[in-house]
């Protein structure tokens, strides 16, 4: 349940960014770390598991960033990233970055984790949408790093 939080959160951060500004533009930014401290002391988290579990995600994803939304438009057939719901982009945003570059977290689990906090925080139709795309990904990406 910890990990589930902290992909909760790592969704509320992401989406935060991505609605109040231009979130490329945090990607390369100094501030990021500074963000996620206000970020932390706004949400009162102190379980030290759960904010070093969403950190890492977070940092990695917007590392990443634009290499994760090539992805997602890749396997989104006829759907512009930009034009998907925020909060569907953003936990598809967070679980292509753990299942292309966190090998500790089985894709099967991260794929289930999306979609249950899509359940929790987005439409209907978001559930099978993100199956989709992310069972894509791992299924054909996963397999070019793998080898």
């Amino acid at each position: 349940m910890k990990r589930r939080k902290s992909r909760e959160y790592v969704l509320q951060f992401l989406y935060a960014l991505d609605i109040k500004d231009n979130i490329y533009k945090f990607q390369k930014s100094d501030t990021v770390r500074e963000e996620i401290e206000n970020f932390w002391e706004r949400n009162g988290e102190n379980d030290e598991s759960i904010k070093t579990f969403s950190s890492e995600i977070i940092l990695g994803t917007l590392e990443r960033l634009e290499e994760i939304d090539k992805i997602i438009k890749k396997y989104a057939n006829k759907w512009d990233i930009e034009r998907m719901i925020s909060i569907d982009r953003n936990i598809l945003r967070f679980s292509v970055y753990e299942i292309l570059y966190r090998a500790d977290i089985p894709f099967q689990v991260t794929i289930n984790e999306a979609i249950e906090i899509a359940k929790k925080y987005s439409t209907k139709d978001s559930t099978a949408f993100i199956n989709g795309i992310l069972d894509k990904i791992a299924k054909e990406e996963g397999k070019c790093l793998s080898q």
